[in-house]
């Protein structure tokens, strides 16, 4: 593959141009992740959780978005993933026709209050308070899947502030892309403008105030933020 980013035309800003339904999230569907979270990463059911749609921020080539670090919490954490964008309505999809619903992809990060994620599951509580939060979803704009290729040999990657943290090629993966829609299709009827976000691999960590992160992953666009201050509003 190369390295080279598709023409500005054929970018697809979410949620301007792809307005978003609804934000879905695979758990550690890495094998090394799953070990380094203390977890059996022998294959299983996939879980999901959920994003609001509105937790969003837009990374563009241009410049380097601003996160603000997140209220309630003293341990932020980074997750690079792979963003699949549906474009077509089904339910109960098999593996086979599976990418028939995907209209492209983005790249982003699974923030994450660490700190409340912990507490959440020692108390057996939901994880809405340390996954759902304001501005939780940096990603960059989508790319239609016939522009760009993305294969098992793919790989993710992350850095900050220099420093290669996450690093894996997508085959990886516990469930495949179509495996991941036909199980989620079991449990919700996806539906255009639906986002997947299919997991991160291992090398999780905090990352604080000043700190700038930068996801690659194949042809997508760069996904790059710095992490801001608190925001006073």
């Amino acid at each position: 593959t190369t390295d080279a980013a598709p023409a500005a035309s054929s970018w697809t800003d979410a949620p301007s141009e792809f307005p978003i339904h609804r934000i879905y999230c695979v758990g550690r569907n890495y094998r090394e992740h799953a070990i380094e979270m203390g977890h059996n990463p022998d294959r299983e059911l996939p879980f999901f959780f959920q994003k609001p749609a509105d937790a969003t921020v837009l990374c563009t080539p241009a410049s380097i978005s601003n996160v603000p670090y997140p209220m309630a919490t003293s341990s932020l954490h980074y997750e690079a993933e792979l963003i699949v964008a549906i474009s077509k309505d089904g339910r109960k999809i098999s593996v086979d026709n599976a990418m028939e619903h995907v209209y492209g992809y983005s790249l982003g990060c699974d923030l994450t209050k660490r700190d409340l994620q912990a507490e959440a599951k020692r108390m057996g509580r939901p994880w809405d308070a340390a996954k759902g939060f304001d501005s939780s979803c940096p990603l960059t704009p989508i790319i239609p899947k016939e522009e760009i290729k993305i294969g098992d040999d793919t790989q993710i990657q992350l850095e900050v502030n220099g420093t290669i943290r996450q690093s894996s090629p997508l085959t990886k993966m516990i469930y495949s892309i179509p495996e991941v829609i036909s199980h989620l299709s079991e449990l919700f009827y996806l539906q255009k403008g639906d986002l997947i976000m299919t997991g991160t691999p291992a090398g999780v960590g905090e990352i604080n105030v000043g700190d700038e992160v930068s996801i690659t992953c194949g042809e997508l666009l760069p996904c790059k933020f710095v992490v801001g201050p608190p925001s006073s509003e």
